[in-house]
């Protein structure tokens, strides 16, 4: 990894943040919120605000994490998450001809999985899934450590593949509960700290869903290591037994016993992944 500052990004569905990321350190953090409903050019200039508190002589280059799906060689993104009038924005172009240095453009969780394999869990790793698991599942591909995206940046869609009546996401995230329980995902979670044996009984249950993913993305890409970002790792003691359980069923034994799963500890993993974009594109 070169050490050049890098500045990344990460656009959310209400929120920017941004820092500048240099020797594996974030400095001069930012964050503000956004005008989600506002025009493409209001939500350009509070992309601005941010970069041009952070922009120096130093930097080498601006890297872009966005809910959304990506053209990742022109930089254009659609139909952002929660920002309706994003239906297709230059953004690599425009920021390029605002700053003069490269910019790259990519979907939040492809950053995350780049995140960690720079900063965070995949470290030395040649080859990792990086999978979030939240109200849905995405998930980032390493493959010779360099991200995988597809060339409509869809790949690793895993939580969309169909499974029983629905698809993967439905069972294995923290929509399971509010779709086959009606309740809140995080008053199942506050329930299941406090000792509520239903709670954990269906998070149990869940956990056989998340495994089944699990073993899915095995039969796919057959990583050594899984990484889990997203506000359902924060339940792992509640699911972990039962996820275990149904991997354990997966028909190649040496793979299966080859697996580590980790959970994230990246602070600021968002804008760390943005700026891993910059540390990608360099290979």
């Amino acid at each position: 990894m070169n050490q050049e500052a890098i500045i990344g990004i990460d656009l959310g569905a209400t929120n920017i943040r941004g820092g500048l990321v240099s020797n594996s350190l974030i400095s001069n953090t930012q964050a503000r919120a956004i005008k989600s409903k506002g025009t493409v050019e209001e939500v350009l200039q509070d992309v601005f605000d941010i970069t041009d508190a952070l922009i120096n002589p130093s930097v080498a280059g601006i890297g872009i994490g966005v809910p959304s799906v990506v053209d990742v060689q022109k930089g254009i993104v659609y139909d952002v998450q929660y920002i309706p009038s994003w239906k297709e924005v230059h953004l690599k172009t425009i920021m390029e001809k605002r700053y003069g240095i490269p910019v790259f453009v990519n979907n939040d969780a492809n950053c995350f999985a780049l995140g960690e394999l720079y900063f965070g869990k995949g470290i030395g790793e040649e080859h990792m899934i990086g999978l979030t698991i939240g109200t849905g599942i995405g998930a980032g591909i390493i493959i010779n450590k360099r991200l995988y995206a597809g060339p409509n940046c869809g790949a690793g869609e895993f939580g969309m593949v169909e499974y029983l009546d629905h698809c993967y996401e439905y069972y294995a995230s923290g929509q399971f509960f509010q779709n086959v329980y009606q309740t809140d995902g995080q008053v199942v979670f506050e329930r299941a700290k406090a000792g509520d044996v239903e709670a954990r009984q269906w998070y149990a249950e869940m956990g056989i869903h998340l495994g089944n993913t699990i073993k899915m993305v095995m039969y796919a890409y057959d990583p050594p290591l899984i990484v889990f970002g997203g506000s359902v790792r924060k339940a792992y003691s509640y699911f972990q037994h039962t996820m275990w359980e149904s991997i354990n069923s997966f028909a190649f034994k040496k793979s299966m016993q080859r697996l580590r799963i980790e959970l994230s500890e990246l602070q600021n993993s968002g804008i760390l992944g943005a700026a891993g974009l910059y540390y990608d594109a360099q290979r």
